[in-house]
């Protein structure tokens, strides 16, 4: 698992840890059952502090993504194909999301965003 950490963002690097896992794991990088490094293994990788590890794995275990066993570690969870579906799709509403506010940020009209979007699926 390639875990990239940008100490200058602005984002807290809990959330920048969460926003990757779950990436590894909707996109089936991370297949369920498969086995998260240790809290204290992955701190010293990515040479941040444990409790920002843990952080993540609790925040990422109340969303229902990994499930961990205390002493034996943490685990992708089982996904439901429907609950799979849906955080794909809200992953991609939230890229839609940042490209219309780039957009919108240079002066593009909603007409002229929808021209790249037509533009882009023609391609495809």
């Amino acid at each position: 698992m390639q875990i990239i950490i940008n100490n200058s963002s602005m984002i807290p690097v809990y959330e920048q840890l969460m926003a990757q896992i779950k990436q590894e794991i909707i996109s089936g990088s991370l297949a369920e059952g498969s086995a998260l490094p240790s809290v204290r293994t992955f701190s010293n990788e990515l040479k941040i502090s444990a409790l920002t590890v843990k952080k993540a794995y609790d925040k990422l275990e109340e969303e229902g993504f990994i499930v961990t066993v205390h002493g034996k570690g943490s685990y992708v969870a089982k996904t439901d194909r429907e609950l799979a579906v849906e955080a794909r799709r809200k992953a991609v509403e939230e890229d839609f999301l940042l490209a219309v506010s780039k957009a919108k940020t240079v002066g593009l009209s909603n007409d002229e965003i929808r021209e790249i979007i037509d533009i882009i699926l023609e391609e495809q």
